[in-house]
């Protein structure tokens, strides 16, 4: 659907999971990937980020799916932290220095939220939190960067199986809830997400910034 032949997409977290995903569907497009996840990239590691950003010639999108989650933990003010520095701050670091080179392209950044951006995590609450200001710093970049030709959107997945929700998954009841809880009753799969990054990324969606776009079976919806 999409030929990306020529351009450089960063994906960060993107050994595994939804960012491995992401990657191989820009591979598969034509991209060339540069797939910046542990052990390659810490992104609490400014130095890092920025000595990343700056040895690449190009930078047309960046795709932020770095993140960490640890149930129950989070109330302990150091994990609430960690998880705040990953989640938010990595984005953050990268987005900045990523900047120069996206205003060169006039590229394109898509931000990994959740839907618990919208609804309260109790056993998550540095995850939620972190997820919540993905959303509004995606609203602020995109504002502040269109006139530099830089969009800036998010995804929200919902329920998905990677190996951050292997957990639920092995727990019986709880992904009998949750499976329950989604309209179309199944969990999600890494790879249902990578055709909506694309197209964010794509000259399809030239007049979309700000934008965060649900995909979750229909969990916000319900």
């Amino acid at each position: 659907m999409f030929n990306f032949s020529g351009k450089t997409a960063v994906v960060t977290g993107g050994t595994s999971g939804i960012g491995a995903a992401i990657g191989a569907a820009f591979a598969a497009a034509g991209a060339k990937v540069v797939a910046a996840g542990l052990p390659t990239l810490d992104v609490t590691d400014s130095a890092a980020v920025d000595a990343l950003f700056a040895g690449l010639e190009r930078v047309d999108f960046l795709v932020n799916a770095a993140g960490v989650i640890r149930r129950d933990a989070e109330y302990e003010l150091p994990v609430f932290e960690q998880v705040m520095d990953v989640n938010l701050l990595g984005t953050m670091r990268c987005c900045m220095a990523a900047k120069a080179k996206l205003a060169e392209t006039r590229g394109a950044v898509v931000n990994v939220a959740s839907m618990l951006s919208f609804f309260g995590g109790p056993r998550v609450p540095a995850y939620a939190a972190s997820k919540g200001a993905i959303v509004q710093l995606t609203k602020s970049l995109a504002v502040a960067w269109a006139a530099e030709g830089i969009r800036v959107n998010a995804i929200a997945p919902g329920w998905i199986a990677t190996p951050l929700t292997q957990s639920l998954q092995d727990d019986p009841v709880r992904s009998a809830g949750l499976i329950e809880r989604t309209p179309m009753k199944r969990w999600g799969k890494p790879e249902e997400l990578a055709p909506l990054v694309l197209f964010l990324c794509s000259e399809s969606a030239s007049f979309m910034t700000g934008a965060i776009v649900p995909i979750d079976g229909g969990y916000s919806a319900a």
